[in-house]
């Protein structure tokens, strides 16, 4: 743990994680583990929202009691597998700004390539939280904070389930201003870019396909 990786140790994270990780899962079965441990995640990274308050009345009496401050936070999707963890944080926050990176990696360079970009207005006011299961190589992972940056946000946080210590350190140089909460760190990446010992394609294994 240090103040830019967060690895969520709780029991329920890592028991999901290790069902995901099996190749018998299925597709159905793989994307609501995903949301579900979306939502645990999710709770660790919202954790220091700034709160205000307001007056209401319970049933016994009026007080003043803690809610949101300031605008609403962006959620952006870095495209395709970031969707998968869209709909766990939607649950717990549903009034949510989305937005949406999409990026293709070149299988030779292993290098972005941007096709696609769609973020709410006014990010320099919200806390954005950027989300993709796979942090790998972090080319993409960084390159969407980039892009996040050229938009105006200045307080972000990226999200994912699986990091590698390659990710986590472009992640660090590129970006040393944006926390990442992840629920593993694995061992490395191999030669094609792939997360060891990881849990495949996340797209592939959330979508079905090949």
């Amino acid at each position: 743990m240090t103040d830019h990786l967060t690895v969520v140790d709780h029991p329920l994270v890592q028991h999901k994680l290790t069902l995901m990780r099996d190749k018998g899962t299925s597709t159905a079965g793989f994307r609501r583990l995903l949301r579900e441990i979306t939502q645990l995640l999710a709770y660790e990274i919202t954790r220091e929202m700034p709160l205000t308050t307001t007056n209401i009345e319970t049933p016994m009496e009026e007080m003043d009691a803690p809610i949101l401050a300031g605008k609403k936070l962006a959620l952006v999707s870095i495209l395709r597998a970031g969707n998968g963890m869209l709909d766990g944080v939607l649950e717990l926050i549903p009034s949510a700004r989305v937005g949406f990176v999409g990026l293709y990696r070149d299988e030779e360079t292993l290098q972005p390539v941007q096709y696609y970009f769609k973020a709410p207005e006014g990010l320099k006011d919200r806390l954005v939280i950027a989300v993709d299961p796979m942090l790998a190589t972090g080319n993409s992972s960084a390159a969407a904070i980039d892009l996040l940056k050229e938009a105006g946000a200045n307080n972000i946080r990226f999200l994912c389930l699986l990091a590698s210590p390659e990710g986590v350190a472009k992640m660090k140089e590129s970006h040393p201003d944006v926390p990442i909460v992840t629920a593993s760190l694995d061992r490395e990446i191999n030669a094609k870019g792939y997360i060891l010992p990881g849990l495949g394609d996340a797209g592939d294994r959330m979508f079905g396909t090949k």
